[in-house]
């Protein structure tokens, strides 16, 4: 940890591909970062959340001293990356969008080789590695090829092997993308038990419910920079408080819903989807609200679908910031 007291820390870094490095933008220059700030917490999961080409995966490659910054200052885990990368690598772990263990060999020999690839002694890599096959639960295939492996358990080898040297600070890039729920579950828990054992960890995903169950904080990154930084129920109350939400039975009785709903419930802005028949509105008092419109409804027999209160979700927020969404989990198993 540093003197700033955060694990990870970016003040104004920037990132160029193509075009004439200088003060000055080049005519074909890219700014991949462009005056990226970031502040993680020690021993947190910080979720840095972004579509495709937003730039996390740059933000992770620069952090963990793989590309060389053309601007900003950037400290992880107590040390200045651009100062002292090689002492930076020593406290660090990096796990990018794939596994990257040999699938011939077992899961042992995966971890003993990598503990030697650290400059572990034999006997301290065997041991290292069979602390590891039983804190990532794998003891049980722990001599089966990695061929065999599901997705979840190869991605929770990869880990595993990330964590040799017990870094200090551990770099997951979009660690679940192609991973199905159970995969994706599995990896959850192994992300929560290093956490809990101290580890700091900086999680790039793309899916909304990813950051919302494991970050503590999140930073939402758009075309390079830090647009918004907070936690995930902090990042929900930027676009209002609790909705009542109801889906009308016809799309002719839409109409109808949206008076009820701005007589009785309006505490906002009422919003008619006629596509989905959806009619919601801001509300205070939730479940006061919620009664005398279900009451209203029925004495005015109206007919509706489904009626229910709904909190602001991480996918509204990343609409109001960026002006587009995100993948959902749902979207990705269903590609």
């Amino acid at each position: 940890m540093g003197v700033s007291g955060y694990a990870v820390r970016a003040e104004g870094v920037v990132k160029r591909y193509g075009g004439k490095r200088g003060g000055k933008r080049g005519s074909g220059e890219k700014r991949a970062l462009d005056g990226f700030d970031l502040a993680v917490r020690p021993a947190t999961v910080h979720g840095l959340l972004g579509p495709n080409g937003a730039g996390k995966t740059t933000a992770v490659r620069a952090l963990s001293t793989l590309l060389r910054l053309d601007g900003g200052r950037a400290e992880v885990a107590g040390l200045d990356v651009a100062r002292e990368p090689r002492r930076v690598r020593t406290r660090i772990g990096l796990t990018g969008q794939y596994a990257a263990v040999d699938e011939i060999l077992t899961g042992r020999q995966n971890l003993e080789m990598f503990g030697r690839l650290f400059r572990l002694g034999g006997a301290h890599a065997r041991r290292r590695a069979a602390e590891l096959l039983e804190q990532f639960d794998l003891c049980d295939a722990a001599d089966s090829g990695v061929k065999g492996y599901s997705g979840g358990m190869r991605r929770r080898l990869d880990l595993a092997a990330s964590v040799i040297l017990a870094p200090r600070v551990l770099f997951l890039d979009e660690p679940t993308t192609g991973l199905d729920p159970r995969g994706r579950g599995e990896v959850w828990g192994s992300v929560r038990r290093l956490v809990a054992d101290g580890t700091t960890v900086l999680l790039t995903t793309q899916y909304l419910e990813e950051a919302d169950r494991l970050a503590s904080r999140i930073t939402v990154i758009d075309r390079g920079r830090a647009i918004a930084d907070d936690t995930p129920d902090g990042l929900k109350n930027r676009v209002g408080g609790d909705r009542i939400e109801v889906v009308a039975g016809e799309t002719a009785d839409l109409p109808a819903v949206v008076k009820v709903m701005e007589r009785v419930a309006g505490a906002g802005p009422v919003v008619s989807d006629e596509v989905a028949r959806r009619v919601h509105t801001q509300v205070t008092d939730r479940v006061g609200a919620l009664t005398e419109v279900a009451r209203t409804l029925q004495d005015e027999r109206i007919e509706i679908e489904d009626i229910g209160l709904r909190r602001p979700s991480l996918d509204d927020v990343f609409l109001s910031l960026t002006g587009h969404r995100t993948k959902t989990l749902e979207e990705e198993v269903a590609v």
